[in-house]
């Protein structure tokens, strides 16, 4: 069984990669040699700013995986970071403005941001319970 550490940078580690190898490729999606787009980006400098502000959060997620207490803050912005694209995604597909492939997406969003939670509230248990065990 993996200790709580461990389950938290082996998680911000797989989260990093994969939010790395999802993104990456949509750099070419306004050009159509990426993505199948149902029409064309109107505003060009809204998606390459959503790709490359999400890209710079899975590195924020490998730093993260890099030194789990040190970084533990950074988690509660990480949960943000997942809900900030997987709750607008349910309300959206609920209107029928995404497809399937896109709700995919949202909820993998969403049930990292529940890991990201649990590894910050069992983190948090666990560094306190070290600090009560070395005053003594």
């Amino acid at each position: 069984m993996l200790s709580n550490p461990e389950f938290a940078s082996r998680l911000f580690l797989f989260a990093g990669i994969y939010g790395i190898l999802v993104l990456a490729p949509q750099y070419l999606a306004e050009t159509g040699a990426g993505l199948a787009l149902p029409e064309p980006i109107r505003n060009p400098e809204h998606f390459y700013g959503f790709v490359g502000l999400a890209l710079v959060w899975q590195l924020v997620f490998i730093l993260i995986s890099r030194d789990v207490d040190r970084f533990r803050p950074l988690m509660l912005l990480a949960v943000l970071e997942k809900l900030a694209f997987g709750v607008p995604v349910l309300i959206l597909y609920a209107r029928d403005r995404v497809n399937t492939i896109v709700l995919a997406f949202g909820l993998v969003d969403l049930v990292l941001g529940v890991l990201f939670l649990a590894a910050f509230f069992s983190g948090r248990e666990v560094t306190a319970e070290f600090r009560r065990s070395t005053d003594a």
